[in-house]
């Protein structure tokens, strides 16, 4: 949901109690958008997240872990130039607007002094200032004079708050008197929904989610003191809600149990959380580890895809090659039959009969002719093009199987990214991906943290370890990793994740094996379907090709099982 004004005041609330007291030991970006203040407060070390994407602008507290951008932004810079070491005074909302302020206390070598870092959470418009006396030292989203006239944002201009919506103020009592009492006016009986809608488009401070959930508070509290449709009344419950309503934060839970929305109150179907602030993170975050995955898994499967297009192609013209190089044998023929019938050929004609000896029973073929040649040099040509076309076949034959391999490897790719669940599924993917040329190479931080490996997905049954890979990469280091007595397994005829029972030469019981094959059919192409057969040997059985593409292996000594594929 979109941070409104009710829920700010209490977020800023929150964040006040936190923070105050707390100075600024690190300023980094992660993006265009996102800013974060590591504070190091009287009690701990905490990491405040500064948002003004359009779709998740927010303040909030979070143990997310994000690897900074490559090299940091002006506006980074800038903050660290003169946020390094302040310490935070205050932390408030801004009238009854989306506006938060943060203000600090600045120290320099030879001079202090306060400065203001402005948050404006307002959607697509979002952005961050920093001002001293009103006066702007710099802005995350900067306009000019030529782009908006109204409110200008660059260093040296004067700050500016944004223009407020054309609507009621919810502590301006009267004014809300005068717009239930005509919204009552014309009722008998009031809709949740419908007066929640009224709130939102004429109450400032309300995203519509907050004032559907107040109409349903005020009619139950209303149900409860059995009052009649009272626009008085309401203007002063909307007032003291805004004001004085205790916060019991929850988190709304979804039907795939992620979380779909959070709020300052208790909602149907919520899940109570400690804090606002917790709330809010728990929900941005599973919110943007969400969109980051689905993207990221949009964009490999793309490159895969134009991959797959790319050898397709190949293949393809392979193909009509073959199909051309097929006639080799016919143009020897051809050239064979002028030859042996030079005696009844001229120079000039376009072509002859003659009988097919070659075959069984004789035919009459004709054999066309070039009329610029002579018989000999007709003949010749077709054994130019049967040469020709000979060649081309035992160079084309082995190209084809390349061709076939390189496609088979990129099948495997897109069945291991079908398969990803997590970002850390995708992880040596991208490498992968990157490594053929498909993805460009993005720069590395300098001083920033070395990439651990990804970790093999780990199950466990009757005490036996099962590890899976999650993708080819994986898979061959997970062969690497095991030890020759213990059992490996995988789909037949399907592309799947290798699996791995860490059994040491420990006999395996069934219901093990069978965990472990319908694991390693769960995370195959064959997820959807019924008794995929699994074949598993000895991992000393399992060799792996020289200059083989990654994940491909040969095996022997195996044995198969039936099992439907099953979410571990």
């Amino acid at each position: 949901m979109p941070q409104d004004a009710f829920h700010i005041k209490r977020l800023s609330a929150e964040l006040d109690e936190l923070l105050k007291g707390g100075k600024i030991n690190r300023v980094s970006q992660v993006d265009k958008d996102e800013l974060t203040f590591i504070i190091y407060t009287k009690k701990t070390t905490v990491k405040l997240i500064l948002s003004t994407n359009a779709s998740n602008a927010r303040i909030c507290l979070s143990l997310t872990e994000k690897e900074p951008a490559p090299v940091a932004p002006n506006f980074c810079m800038l903050l660290r130039k003169h946020l390094q070491g302040a310490e935070i005074l205050s932390i408030k909302q801004y009238a009854f607007e989306r506006i938060i302020e943060i203000t600090l206390h600045c120290k320099a070598d030879f001079s202090e002094c306060d400065r203001v870092l402005r948050c404006e959470l307002m959607g697509k418009y979002s952005n961050i200032v920093l001002t001293e006396n009103d006066v702007i030292l710099g802005a995350l989203k900067t306009t000019t004079l030529d782009t908006d006239y109204r409110r200008v944002l660059f260093s040296g201009a004067k700050y500016v708050y944004p223009e407020p919506q054309e609507k009621a103020n919810p502590f301006d009592v009267l004014k809300t008197t005068e717009l239930f009492t005509a919204y009552f006016s014309l009722r008998t009986v009031v809709d949740e929904d419908e007066l929640g809608s009224f709130l939102f488009e004429n109450v400032s401070g309300f995203a519509p989610a907050t004032a559907r959930e107040f109409a349903r508070i005020w009619k139950a509290e209303s149900a409860k003191c059995g009052e009649t449709l009272n626009g008085e009344k309401l203007a002063v419950f909307l007032k003291d809600f805004c004001e004085n309503y205790p916060s019991n934060p929850c988190v709304l839970v979804g039907k795939d149990g992620g979380y779909t929305d959070f709020f300052a109150f208790p909602v149907q179907g919520g899940k109570q959380m400690p804090s606002l602030l917790k709330a809010e993170d728990e929900f941005f975050t599973g919110k943007e580890t969400r969109k980051g995955f689905a993207d990221k898994k949009r964009k490999l499967e793309s490159a895969a895809r134009g991959l797959k297009k790319k050898i397709a192609k190949k293949m393809q013209d392979t193909f009509d090659r073959l199909k051309e190089a097929e006639k080799a044998e016919e143009n020897r023929i051809k050239g064979e039959l002028i030859t042996a019938n030079l005696y009844r050929l001229e120079k000039g004609m376009k072509r002859f009969e003659a009988e097919n000896w070659y075959e069984e029973p004789y035919e009459k073929i004709t054999v066309e002719l070039d009329e610029t040649l002579s018989p000999p040099q007709n003949a010749q040509r077709y054994f130019k093009t049967y040469n020709k076309q000979k060649r081309a076949r035992e160079i084309l034959l082995p190209r084809l199987k390349d061709e076939e391999a390189e496609m088979e490897y990129v099948e495997s790719i897109l069945s291991s990214i079908n398969a990803a669940e997590t970002t850390n599924d995708l992880k040596e993917i991208e490498t992968e991906l990157t490594d053929l040329g498909l993805l460009k190479k993005q720069k590395e931080r300098v001083g920033g943290k070395k990439k651990e490996e990804v970790p093999f997905r780990e199950f466990e049954k009757s005490g036996f370890k099962i590890y899976a890979g999650r993708n080819n990469v994986q898979n061959d280091r997970l062969l690497r990793a095991s030890s020759p007595l213990d059992t490996w397994l995988h789909t037949q005829k399907y592309h799947s994740s290798h699996v791995i029972i860490a059994s040491d030469g420990t006999a395996i019981p069934d219901d093990v094996l069978l965990y472990a094959a319908q694991i390693c059919a769960y995370y195959s192409d064959g997820r959807d379907g019924d008794k995929i057969p699994v074949d598993y040997c000895l991992k000393k059985h399992v060799k792996k090709p020289n200059k083989a593409k990654a994940g491909f292996v040969i095996y022997t000594d195996y044995k198969t099982v039936l099992v439907t594929p099953k979410a571990p």
